[in-house]
């Protein structure tokens, strides 16, 4: 059963990679995978009933993944839609391209720590593609995006998913990763800005031709307080002692009463188009899906020990807790860290590694940051790549190893950090 198992679980982790030679959106690959590997499991059980059971308890952790996911999905294409991201980068305006770079690796490490990486990502690079005409400067700024992007979200609960879980799982506190990683995941980003910035120094940004996006009325509310109810959710978790999930969809709950207000006046046709109800139908549901499919495979190999059993041959092998988490991370480089990540955390348990142990901090800095070496490493870059149209190998040559070099620097650091 369990060389079966694993067998279901590579193919099925094939077809996820291969998304594009294939054809075939990752998520549906995703979801066979997860069901194959829990009715394997439930043809070679003892028990029916314990099986299913077993099943129930891994759900109940799955959903209250995808439901903090619904929530900020949610929230932040309500924001998008009232065109609300163009009071910000509507402010940017400069003739230096290596200004202009700056300003947009700098803030979106921090925009993606406030939202999540992959709409940082998105937003960004839209945001490029209107200030420059260049196209192979947007792609330099594009490669830039996809690791700031990924370095923001790293050393914030709610700004990667892989972080999000550990959050959720009781691995890590909020302010802890904060203060642990937010100068770790700052050098990942940090040396290839200065790379790419010496390469790009004393070019000029072509003036842009298109004309700004204007704000919907009420945009500015919209964002503001969007923006303040997914700060406030960490604060919920710490004060309520809830998980995280009742905080985001407490947040989803008071913007949709927000907007309803918002625009109660407005014409029928303008009240469907910036109704939460439409940015329900707008978000990217696919990627629940995936996250879903993966999870549950990964919950699978878990209940039949696979995991564990990986977990000794680690210790065994590695033996030591940064090499682990080193190793982890540059594996979320060629496979996607959801799973990685979920696997580390049914592979290692709170008695081993109680909450806030520098494993998890560091798992949370190495799987959160090198997705950024390849560029179907992470979400965020395959969001970018899709939206550029930028070549596999062309990242791959000029790209990848910027980010690899980001990533080592990080690791440094955050040892150099708690050996101090």
């Amino acid at each position: 059963m369990t060389a079966l198992l694993i067998i279901v679980f590579v193919v099925g982790y094939l077809a996820i990679a291969f998304e594009h030679p294939l054809r075939i959106n990752k998520a549906a690959p995703a979801l066979v995978t997860g069901v194959l590997c829990w009715l394997i499991y439930f043809l070679n059980a003892h028990s029916v009933e314990e099986a299913n059971e077993q099943l129930v308890v891994h759900l109940g952790d799955i959903a209250s993944i995808l439901f903090f996911l619904l929530g900020a999905m949610t929230i932040v294409e309500l924001i998008d839609s009232y065109n609300g991201f163009a009071i910000i980068t509507g402010r940017i305006n400069t003739t230096s391209m290596v200004k202009l770079l700056v300003i947009i690796t700098i803030f979106t490490f921090f925009l993606s720590a406030l939202l999540d990486n992959l709409t940082t990502a998105i937003v960004m690079t839209s945001l490029v593609s209107k200030l420059l005409q260049n196209k192979e400067a947007r792609l330099w700024f594009a490669g830039m995006i996809i690791i700031a992007a990924n370095a923001g979200g790293a050393w914030s609960p709610i700004g990667d998913v892989t972080t999000t879980m550990l959050w959720i799982g009781g691995q890590v506190t909020a302010l802890n990763i904060i203060k642990a990683l937010i100068l770790p995941s700052l050098v990942v980003c940090l040396v290839p800005l200065l790379i790419i910035a010496l390469k790009l120094k004393g070019k000029k940004v072509i003036a842009n031709t298109e004309g700004k996006t204007e704000v919907t009325e009420g945009g500015n509310i919209i964002l503001f307080s969007g923006v303040a109810l997914l700060i406030c959710v960490p604060v919920f978790k710490t004060l309520t002692h809830l998980p995280p999930f009742m905080g985001m969809l407490l947040a989803l709950a008071i913007i949709w009463i927000i907007s309803t207000i918002v625009h109660f006046r407005k014409q029928t046709w303008e009240n469907k188009k910036l109704s939460v109800a439409n940015a329900l139908q707008k978000i990217d549901t696919p990627s629940i899906l995936f996250f879903l499919g993966i999870l549950l495979a990964v919950s699978a190999l878990q209940t039949v020990g696979v995991l564990g059993s990986l977990a000794q041959y680690l210790n065994t092998s590695l033996k030591s807790d940064y090499a682990i988490g080193t190793a982890l991370g540059v594996l979320s480089a060629i496979v996607d860290n959801v799973p990685l990540v979920a696997a580390s955390q049914g592979m290692y348990t709170l008695d081993q590694f109680p909450t806030d142990h520098r494993f998890w901090e560091f798992l949370a800095l190495t799987s959160g940051t090198g997705g950024s070496m390849i560029i179907i490493g992470s979400a965020a870059g395959v969001a970018v790549m899709g939206i550029e149209k930028i070549n596999f190998m062309w990242y791959l040559r000029k790209i990848s190893w910027l980010a690899m070099a980001g990533f080592a620097a990080g690791i440094l650091l955050y040892i150099l950090q708690e050996g101090l």
